[in-house]
């Protein structure tokens, strides 16, 4: 099995105005990053949640007008501390924001060393050296977010060739490089049917961004919905589980919608390989033994007495998962799929396997 040949995207984007009408400060106090980045989400509801968090922080830098390079480092980390408290899953968003803040480390120490070869001593120029640093920073960090967007093309490119006349592939969530995969498999003439697990507390939904299930059947693709109580029953017709990810972490692990875990487990006891499809840029610099160690701010389950009522005393709605605030969304909760349970990863760069997630973060990050 081939290993990924191509690193993750090196970190270019050009000045980015999301908030037109976005107040320049004298600090960054009227700048909401949490807003940018639900902004973000909103006017473009394919955009992947680790690629709007480095438009939100592309946003702040053309909207803040730091002077120096300390000054911006300790903004953006301020905001990234800020933006990553605000979500339920704060894993997905450290792809992008960690990627982001070592292209911005590299790209200074990048300009340092050239200065160096000249005889410059880096700075020198005082504050018009900083602002020509500053431009060329947000001007690159564009070409960087566009590399990115595209991935999602170029693993569907790669993917596709799984998907072979007669295939039957079963799959969950809304990942939106696996409809990329199925529809670009289609689009190929291959003939194969789709079954999608649908969760109860999410079911299709036309109306969303990501309908897997309508755009497949419109291209003519027999499409099959099933409760996830019936995956085993499912799994002997199955040639293969395509998955997708809001994370990929060090140790080759998932973080995916709530129940990948469940049908790659299923899947391992039944013989049947489990690939996920994931962009490079979802990889993460965290190393966790379980779910547990995920650093979630939520609980997936709530306990109740015949109160109806939890510990706390909030209400909640017969068997569904917390929507008080202090809980997740439905259709926010993940799960943690280890990597002894996955086959392969499809990323831009080509197929690898779980182990060589860690040699790729370490040719990005060292």
């Amino acid at each position: 099995m081939a290993v990924i040949q191509d690193r993750m995207p090196t970190p270019p984007p050009e000045t980015h105005s999301l908030f037109n009408s976005a107040k320049r400060p004298n600090g960054n106090s009227d700048f909401d990053i949490v807003s940018a980045y639900h902004t973000h989400l909103r006017k473009d509801p394919l955009l992947t949640h680790p690629i709007a968090a480095i438009e939100s922080l592309i946003t702040l830098l053309s909207a803040s007008p730091p002077s120096t390079i300390s000054e911006t480092l300790l903004l953006l980390d301020s905001a990234t501390t800020t933006l990553k408290s605000s979500v339920p899953n704060p894993v997905a968003l450290s792809a992008g924001t960690d990627l982001f803040q070592r292209y911005i480390i590299s790209t200074l120490q990048a300009r340092s060393s050239a200065d160096a070869k000249k005889g410059r001593r880096s700075g020198a120029g005082g504050a018009e050296d900083f602002k020509a640093i500053r431009a060329h920073l947000l001007a690159n960090s564009r070409l960087f977010v566009q590399r990115a967007k595209e991935a999602r093309g170029k693993i569907a490119g790669v993917a596709r060739n799984f998907i072979r006349d007669g295939s039957t592939v079963l799959t969950c969530g809304r990942s939106r490089v696996v409809a990329s995969v199925l529809k670009a498999a289609a689009d190929t003439g291959v003939r194969f049917r789709v079954v999608y697990a649908e969760d109860s507390l999410m079911p299709a939904d036309p109306s969303r961004a990501t309908d897997v299930v309508g755009d497949l059947r419109r291209m003519e693709v027999p499409v099959a919905t099933i409760p996830f109580a019936a995956l085993a029953t499912a799994l002997p017709q199955t040639t293969f589980i395509l998955a997708g990810a809001e994370s990929v972490v060090e140790n080759g692990g998932a973080v995916s919608s709530l129940g990948t875990y469940q049908m790659a487990l299923l899947a391992k006891s039944a013989g049947k390989p489990f690939y996920v499809v994931a962009e490079s840029h979802k990889f993460v610099r965290v190393y966790p033994l379980g779910g547990g160690d995920l650093p979630n701010t939520h609980d997936s389950f709530v306990f109740k007495t015949n109160t109806n009522k939890d510990r706390d005393g909030i209400k909640h709605e017969e068997g569904r998962l917390k929507e008080d605030g202090h809980g997740v969304e439905k259709g926010e909760a993940v799960d943690f799929t280890p990597p002894e349970l996955i086959t392969a990863i499809v990323t831009e760069g080509g197929v690898c396997t779980p182990s060589s997630v860690s040699e790729e973060l370490i040719r990005i990050w060292y």
